[in-house]
């Protein structure tokens, strides 16, 4: 039936999403998470990649996360020789988290969850109107 291959679509779509918004929560809860001695590596991005599924059960297309990775490149530093984890040149890295990316990123996801979850309001509307009009 196309309205449960609209369902089972829909909720991987929000799963998806659910991951995606987790990941960006602990990227924002970590961006000033900087190591705790000279040259020790902060907290890197985390990034979330997604695949399409065949989901041969339903015989359509889902979304799912392929991975979850980190962002590669340099840390950011900020100049702040008593920290313990300040260089020789009293530099200290930083996480390359940038808050508006993660925050852009994170209405984005908002935006795909609550899409999705209208398709499945909408779904189970014609659905409840089917077994109406059937009954009746």
């Amino acid at each position: 039936m196309d309205l449960e291959r609209a369902l089972s679509v829909s909720a991987s779509g929000m799963a998806a999403q659910s991951v995606r918004l987790r990941v960006v929560a602990e990227n924002l809860a970590n961006r000033d998470s900087t190591g705790n001695a000279p040259g020790a590596e902060p907290y890197r991005r985390h990034t979330v990649t997604f695949a399409n599924r065949l989901d041969r059960e339903i015989g359509a297309s889902t979304v799912q996360v392929s991975r979850i990775g980190t962002q590669p490149g340099e840390f950011p530093e900020r100049y702040e020789p008593s920290h313990p984890a300040a260089d020789e040149r009293g530099y200290v890295r930083t996480p390359n988290v940038d808050s508006l990316i993660e925050v852009m990123d994170m209405r984005e996801a908002q935006r795909s969850y609550g899409a999705n979850l209208s398709v499945i309001e909408t779904t189970r509307a014609m659905l409840l109107r089917t077994i109406e009009a059937l009954r009746g």
